[in-house]
């Protein structure tokens, strides 16, 4: 099954239910080599959703010490494309290996 990692608002209950119409499953992990901005959404849908202006988003940094928590989700494969169209543009999906040496993907700025 594939895995998801969410450091932001696909955490928020809402956003699950309104996305996948279930809460997901996961667990606490952490990402090495990235460090965290933020990013202004102007698409009303995701505003709607999440009711934040401003999501975080991944930069990949390369420094080890750099670290983001965050939760690793059991999704479905239909659920990985339902993501895809809940991130807005300035994502892209890449996979990648966590600190429990876990596989999953994550959205990296673009």
């Amino acid at each position: 099954m594939p895995q998801l990692f969410s450091y932001g608002t696909l955490q928020k209950e809402q956003v699950q239910m309104e996305t996948f119409g279930r809460l997901l499953q996961g667990e606490q992990d952490t990402l090495s080599g990235y460090k965290l901005n933020m990013l202004e959404i102007t698409d009303p849908e995701v505003l709607r959703k999440s009711g934040q202006k401003y999501h975080p988003v991944l930069e990949f940094s390369g420094n080890d010490e750099d670290q983001v928590e965050g939760v690793l989700f059991e999704v479905t494969e239909a659920e990985i494309f339902q993501a895809d169209e809940y991130e807005v543009d300035d994502y892209k999906r890449i996979e990648t290996v966590f600190k429990s040496g876990k596989k999953g993907f994550i959205y990296v700025g673009k």
